[in-house]
């Protein structure tokens, strides 16, 4: 669309922070370990404890709750001490909690760790995008792109390794290996970047939310409808292929095709975002693919594998995308922590409910074809939703009285 890229005016030939880029990367790896790694071994958990699956649900219901409750702490953080320093405290308090719930001898203690680990996620959550503005401005797509990529690769590799390093079925074992593998996170980021009470931002906006401002929640409908695909589809969609007659093995391929493929263009995309197009137009094409890739699987389902690698390739586009929508609306770092934090409180809570809605859908309906139809629709209402981040609605940005 001609005279659509909304970022052109912001392109400079300063260069681009290479270790801030690689710091964003390799910090964020350790940001969904805590997270994605307890799935594969809920199994080996429950039996040890003898939970029920009611509660061992919660050891991934609770840090996914805590991502969206706690991300207005993030910018609280920064204002205080720096959103290096935020970032490190936030990364530290995960690898600490995840260190002490691996070894909790009681569930109580298990569940308070798994909460503490929520808070410091989410707590994180808003904070790469304030460093991304103040450190990166002249490449914004690049800066959420590097920690996007960080936070799918470390979820790709802990859901990947969970169980192959639970040795003997130890997942204590397990999840103190990945905790202490994510220090090493820690110390490349201040290594490479440091912990600087030299970038602090403006304490007064950065602990105000945009409540009133309509391109605020507009963010959060298209941050939360892509987190309820994403978690949606990981949920459900090889529980309905074993209803289609797919053994477990087979319909569980489906998903980590799905993980592996997208990191793509989670990792690729944002390379070049900053000079492709306008946001609007990225965001259009990424999540049009995706709702034709999903009727797709609905029609065509002996070539799931194909249908859900160009799935993963549309969502890993549209996740690190939507990243940069709060450095599109603002320049001023402080107001980008607000506006992230926002669109993260109610984007995650959304994402939340999602599952939910889609397995009641299955159960009402006797099968998962409801369900499946019911994720179509929402990608639609995602097209929709970013065919209204217009340029101009995008420059016009977050209204200072908005911000209150």
């Amino acid at each position: 669309m001609p005279g659509d890229d909304v970022l052109q005016d912001r392109m400079t030939t300063r260069a681009v922070p290479v270790a801030v880029v690689a710091g964003l990367f390799i910090a964020s790896l350790a940001m969904r370990p805590q997270i994605l790694a307890i799935g594969p071994l809920l199994p080996l958990i429950r039996v040890d404890l003898g939970l029920p699956a009611g509660v061992a649900g919660l050891l991934t219901t609770i840090p996914v709750l805590c991502m969206g409750l706690f991300a207005p702490v993030g910018p609280r953080l920064a204002a205080r001490f720096g959103a290096s320093t935020a970032f490190v405290l936030c990364l530290v308090t995960v690898v600490v909690l995840g260190v002490l719930r691996a070894v909790a001898p009681s569930v109580p203690l298990l569940m308070l760790a798994t909460f503490g680990i929520g808070v410091g996620i989410g707590s994180a959550g808003a904070i790469p995008s304030m460093i991304v503005a103040k450190r990166i401005p002249t490449r914004p797509a690049l800066g959420t792109g590097a920690y996007a990529g960080g936070i799918v690769a470390g979820s790709t590799l802990a859901s990947g390794l969970a169980v192959p390093l639970a040795v003997g079925d130890d997942w204590r074992r397990a999840l103190i290996v990945i905790s202490l593998a994510s220090i090493v996170c820690v110390v490349a980021w201040l290594v490479l970047v440091g912990a600087r009470r030299s970038d602090r931002v403006a304490g007064a906006v950065a602990l105000r939310l945009p409540w009133s401002d309509g391109t605020g929640w507009l963010l959060v409908a298209v941050f939360g409808l892509q987190s309820v695909l994403f978690y949606g589809i990981v949920s459900w969609l090889p529980n309905a292929f074993v209803e289609r007659g797919w053994d477990e093995a087979s319909a569980g391929a489906l998903i980590g095709v799905f993980n592996g493929v997208g990191l793509i263009t989670t990792i690729g995309l944002p390379i070049v975002a900053d000079r492709l197009g306008s946001r609007r137009t990225q965001l259009l094409v990424a999540s049009a693919v995706a709702v034709v890739a999903l009727i797709a699987v609905i029609a065509a389902p002996d070539l799931a594998f194909l249908w859900v690698s160009i799935l993963g390739l549309a969502l890993g586009a549209v996740f690190p995308l939507v990243l940069t929508l709060p450095l599109d609306v603002t320049d001023d770092p402080s107001r980008v922590g607000s506006v992230a934090a926002l669109m993260l409180l109610g984007g995650y809570i959304l994402s939340s409910i999602g599952p939910v809605v889609l397995g009641a859908a299955r159960d009402i309906t006797g099968d998962f074809g409801a369900s499946l139809w019911l994720l179509v629709a929402l990608a639609v209402v995602l097209v929709a939703s970013c065919f209204t981040l217009s340029p101009e609605r995008l420059r016009r940005g977050i209204h200072r009285e908005a911000v209150a």
